[in-house]
């Protein structure tokens, strides 16, 4: 039968040699509540430690990577996306305040070429233990005839945990909070179709060096989403009861994610004179003919993550993410006055919120 399937286009053999190849990285990510190690039918992770909290709350988050993956296909280069994988997968349960415990991965092939898989996946567990998460399972899927050779997409889900009383969303924010902005590390991990058909438009290659991107073009486009987790994790504990909300700024941009983590009849405006937008972006909306401007639904335009506090923690807070290599700065206030909020993006994703607007001009 295994000649058969192998004649099908499925080689089970170098899928074991794939798991062979990326066992190691995936230990590194294992405490002591991961029991079992890798290869079984299920992951276990001791959740004793759960009964220290009064009233625990699982938190889940699930999500993929999205068009990136075919810059990493063009390029062969396969060890970053695992970042983008975890980041935006992780980087979404730390904004209820909760701490991820473990997380899977799925990988869905044309072909296995266990190097390359092993590659994702190091990124993925080296993502992993820099926020903490335990990467307890995964499966990879080789569909021949769904896929081409060397096509790939890859998805994952972690599970957190977070006590009820601190749970962090619109019922938290105040009048007068103020929006801090945190920078992100380029694209992340959103708006790669467009990206794709800007330089498809125009017939540039990936692999083309250019002054304008700051190098290889690609490589560029590859930057690592930043991992906003552990540097959070360390605000929640060190500056109690500060942070109020957090938004990560996805797909969608700033004011649409913005707006659904503040309370309905709340309203702030963003201020774009407040930061520069990384050259990639520029460079993009340039090469596509239009303004930074009509890319605010689609990029995040330097700003991976937003975080809504009392004024009277945002000294320490700038602080705390700046020593942790994340620039921050204020960007607008929260206000409960009425006015006319025509303009204005109120929630985005089924969720009604607050009303979000960017105002001002970017800085040069």
């Amino acid at each position: 039968m295994s000649d058969a399937y192998a004649a099908a286009g499925v080689d089970t053999r170098a899928g074991d040699l794939a798991v062979e190849l990326m066992k190691a990285a995936v230990a590194k990510t294992h405490g002591h509540e991961v029991l079992g190690g890798v290869g079984g039918f299920a992951g276990l992770f001791d959740a004793s430690a759960l009964t220290s909290y009064r009233h625990p709350l699982l938190a889940s988050s699930t999500d993929g990577v999205g068009t990136k993956v075919a810059i990493a296909q063009a390029l062969d280069r396969h060890d970053t996306i695992g970042q983008d994988l975890v980041g935006m997968v992780v980087d979404d349960i730390v904004v209820v305040g909760a701490r991820p415990m473990f997380m899977t991965d799925y990988i869905a092939c044309g072909r296995v070429v266990p190097e390359r898989i092993a590659d994702i996946v190091a990124g993925i567990a080296r993502a992993c233990s820099a926020t903490g998460t335990a990467l307890v399972g995964g499966e990879t899927a080789e569909h021949p005839g769904l896929l081409g050779p060397d096509d790939y997409d890859v998805a994952g889900a972690a599970v957190g945990v977070v006590e009820a009383d601190a749970v962090l969303g619109p019922d938290r924010v105040r009048d007068g909070d103020l929006v801090l902005a945190l920078a992100s590390s380029g694209l992340h991990s959103n708006g790669f179709s467009l990206v794709r058909h800007i330089l498809a438009e125009r017939k540039i290659a990936y692999t083309n060096v250019s002054e304008e991107f700051g190098g290889v073009i690609g490589e560029v486009l590859l930057e690592p989403t930043r991992l906003y987790t552990s540097a959070l994790l360390r605000v929640l504990e060190r500056s109690p009861g500060g942070v109020h909300a957090l938004s990560h700024v996805t797909g969608g941009g700033i004011a649409a994610n913005l707006a659904r983590v503040l309370p309905v009849g709340s309203w702030t405006e963003v201020d774009r004179g407040t930061w520069s937008p990384d050259p990639v972006f520029r460079v993009l909306s340039e090469l596509a003919g239009t303004t930074l401007e009509s890319a605010e639904g689609t990029w995040n335009l330097g700003i991976g993550m937003i975080a809504v506090v009392d004024p009277a923690a945002e000294e320490a807070i700038i602080r705390q993410l700046t020593a942790d290599g994340i620039r921050t700065w204020p960007v607008g206030t929260v206000s409960l006055a009425a006015r006319d909020l025509d303009g204005f993006e109120q929630g985005a994703k089924g969720v009604t919120g607050g009303a979000v607007r960017l105002i001002g001009s970017y800085l040069t």
